[in-house]
């Protein structure tokens, strides 16, 4: 048990703030004590709070583009009906990447230095975020929830003031082992993986998880983000006429290998896709007769799935998105784990002991179940001394018809897997 006087103090406070969530609209901004004097306010005060995105809202990673427009959709509901956070009104900034790492420390440094934005909240993709979080760490900026399943950002104890927000990507493969071991125990499996730190790492984890089985991977093939196409790996993959095809992807080349996975008619595996690419805007394009069966995993609430329709959050999600984000989608699910993102950086906000960056900092890595009502039901955020993971709970799926259905169970990897350590 990780208890003591102040995590008893941060405990409360969770509470409070998971009661109130958005309706709690007083000032949470002066200290009670001294205890916050000499900490960092930049982009902060009693009526304001500034924070700054940065995504690929151009390039091969652009889907990911949508994800702010959730973010902000929540913001502007929240300013405009709920009095801010805290009393705070949010100012989100959002910076285009590209999807390459030098201009994500660019943009990084303008956001901080230019901007002054009280903290990084979301920089996408485990490229861009590893640029950054030396730059934000030394700056003692606040590097928070970003959107990379990387496990480094809750193992490295080198970089305090950047976490997580999703599922590590270990943890994925893990979930997908596990699904495997259950249902096709001596499978033979071709790879397909970004060559980089995203695909490696679900890649590795996954060997891992399978080691001392007779699960076997047959083929692998990588290929880097500028590449146009990835048909030549896929036609490496289908001569493997392995059982099992797993797809570590981004959005475009997700969609890619569905439509060459389907090209390739002598070869039938089941397919997983990796959550990064499961959104609906990937599947599409290449005809839901193609890729039905196709087995994933999530964590939040998906707005095109009929078990949401009367649900609370997911009602007051689309109305809001169309109210505040005119022109969005809300049935695409990236503007959905936005919202759900944004709703988490409250709550942390409303669990901060001081309105501070340290605050902030200190905030995010002691959350103890707190609920976020877009999640999967079971699905909480939850860190403390030790554990810098804030969601490491999913539930596998399957496209069936035009959407995405659950099955089985929500799965605690905590739990099942035990603790992922550095």
């Amino acid at each position: 048990m990780r208890v003591s006087a102040i995590g008893c103090t941060a405990l409360l406070l969770v509470a409070v703030g998971a009661c109130g969530g958005r309706e709690s609209g007083g000032d949470s901004g002066t200290a009670a004590s001294g205890q916050c004097q000499g900490q960092q306010t930049t982009g902060i005060t009693d009526k304001s709070i500034k924070l700054g995105g940065i995504y690929p809202l151009s390039g091969p990673a652009s889907a990911y583009g949508d994800i702010p427009k959730g973010i902000k959709a929540y913001f502007d509901y929240v300013n405009a009906e709920k009095g801010g956070i805290g009393g705070r009104t949010v100012e989100f900034i959002v910076r285009d990447d590209g999807y390459q790492p030098p201009k994500a420390v660019e943009e990084a440094r303008r956001l901080v230095e230019q901007d002054q934005v009280f903290a990084l909240f979301q920089t996408l993709g485990t490229p861009s975020t590893t640029a950054t979080w030396d730059y934000a760490n030394q700056r003692k900026v606040p590097q928070v929830f970003v959107a990379t399943g990387a496990s480094k950002w809750g193992t490295d104890g080198a970089h305090p003031w950047t976490i997580g927000w999703q599922p590590n990507y270990v943890s994925e493969a893990r979930v997908y082992a596990q699904y495997l071991k259950a249902e096709q125990p001596s499978a033979k499996i071709a790879v397909l993986f970004q060559n980089d730190d995203f695909g490696k790492d679900l890649l590795n984890g996954f060997k891992r998880a399978i080691e001392g089985t007779q699960l076997t991977i047959v083929a692998e093939q990588s290929y880097e983000v500028t590449d146009p196409s990835i048909d030549p790996q896929m036609r490496n993959l289908a001569g493997s006429k392995a059982d099992v095809f797993l797809n570590i992807t981004t959005p475009k080349f997700g969609s890619q290998a569905l439509a060459a996975d389907v090209r390739n008619t002598g070869w039938n595996p089941l397919h997983i896709l990796n959550n990064v690419a499961a959104s609906i805007t990937v599947l599409k394009p290449v005809g839901f007769d193609n890729v039905q069966g196709v087995v994933s995993s999530s964590y939040y609430k998906d707005p095109n799935d009929p078990t949401w329709a009367t649900d609370a959050e997911m009602t007051l999600y689309k109305q809001k998105v169309k109210q505040y984000a005119p022109g969005a989608d809300p049935n695409i699910p990236y503007l959905t784990f936005g919202w759900a993102v944004a709703n988490s950086f409250h709550k942390a906000m409303d669990a901060a002991k001081c309105p501070t960056r340290e605050g902030l900092r200190d905030s995010v890595r002691d959350l103890r179940n707190v609920p976020i009502d877009m999640l999967l039901p079971g699905v909480t955020l939850s860190t403390g001394q030790g554990d810098a993971f804030p969601i490491e709970s999913m539930q596998l799926m399957t496209f069936k018809g035009q959407r995405w259905e659950l099955f089985g169970k929500v799965i605690d990897t905590r739990k099942v897997f035990g603790p992922l350590t550095g």
